[in-house]
């Protein structure tokens, strides 16, 4: 392992984990890195040469560049689960009504890699790129239940998250026997969800699902059945012999 690459990628970490407050000044990252100061200033100086790093003029504190951007975008343009995924999920969201997510299984989490809004043409936050956890999501069981991933930390996100183990591993059995994983509210109150597995040739690579307000939960058996088709149909596209995909 190259050392000052390693802190590299560790410094956007830590940059990334604060996103949505106000960024991390100097010594929040020299902290988190267990690192001086100085050497920490080299780092993001030279993340910040490259556009990987912005740094305030009123506050001094760090956030990520915009060069971050569009590796993201290139990612997102290979992924052939994204391009697989994107008519299929618009299908879904007119067929049930509800907004559609796809996420790719990623490192201890998912990533939404596609988000078809919901089609009464109310207001609504774009999502792509969002990493949610596995423990307390729909999209992140479904990966769960057929990976045997380990799901790390079971951290509350509100209330109602499962943290209980042997809770979860009940989810997760439930979710192999009907081949579809729930939540409900979770991650985000006010917000439930349903999702299936998506796999290649080879393994679950991530899952689709929708997002369904507390108000309109539970969904109807036909919805049930419009993300297993999608989740199916994707799969096969993607040259998996059949779903869900054994364990």
């Amino acid at each position: 392992m190259i050392q000052s690459v390693d802190r590299a990628i560790r410094a956007l970490g830590l940059l990334r984990s604060a996103r949505g407050s106000h960024g991390l000044s100097l010594a929040q990252l020299a902290a988190g890195l267990e690192l001086a100061p100085s050497t920490v200033h080299g780092i993001v100086k030279t993340l910040q040469a490259h556009g990987l790093v912005v740094q305030e003029p009123r506050s001094g504190h760090y956030r990520l560049g915009p060069e971050l951007l569009k590796l993201g975008n290139v990612y997102l343009g290979t992924l052939e689960l994204r391009s697989r995924s994107v008519t299929w999920s618009a299908e879904l969201a007119r067929r049930t009504g509800f907004a559609v997510r796809i996420g790719a299984r990623t490192a201890g989490e998912v990533m939404i890699v596609h988000h078809e809004p919901r089609p009464d043409g109310s207001r609504q936050m774009a999502e792509v790129g969002l990493t949610l956890p596995l423990h307390a999501t729909a999209l992140g069981k479904a990966v769960l239940a057929f990976t045997g991933e380990e799901p790390g930390e079971l951290s509350s996100m509100t209330a109602d998250t499962v943290t209980d183990p042997a809770a979860l591993a009940g989810q997760l059995d439930q979710a192999r026997a009907r081949g579809l994983a729930t939540e409900q509210e979770e991650a985000v109150l006010g917000e439930c969800g349903l999702a299936a597995p998506i796999s290649d040739a080879e393994s679950v690579i991530g899952a689709i699902g929708i997002v369904v307000p507390v108000a309109e939960w539970p969904v109807a058996d036909p919805v049930t059945a419009a993300v297993r088709e999608a989740a199916r149909t994707i799969s096969h596209e993607l040259g998996a012999s059949g779903w869900p995909a054994a364990r």
